[in-house]
């Protein structure tokens, strides 16, 4: 799975994460690469990502509600990490 470090739109960011969240559900990626890949895109991306400490309107509408809760506890342990 080839995943871009820098996206052009929030919108292709939100179909990108949710690829790679949906392939770790189905097996397709383990913890480590799951981390690995939205620590990258999140680093390279915090504004279309996060705005006021919460997730975009674009990236909540296009993402839900379970995805998303995965994304935050990994975007959650890189600032733990980092600080």
């Amino acid at each position: 799975m080839q995943v871009k470090l820098f996206y052009k739109t929030q919108r292709e960011l939100a179909v990108s994460l949710n690829e790679i969240v949906d392939a770790y559900w189905n097996n397709e990626l383990n913890e480590e690469t799951l981390f690995k890949m939205v620590h990258d895109v999140y680093i390279n991306n915090p504004n279309k990502v996060l705005k006021d400490s919460e997730f975009t309107t674009v990236l909540k509408q296009q993402s839900g509600k379970r995805r998303l809760e995965v994304i935050e506890r990994i975007i959650k342990m890189d600032m733990n990490s980092v600080q």
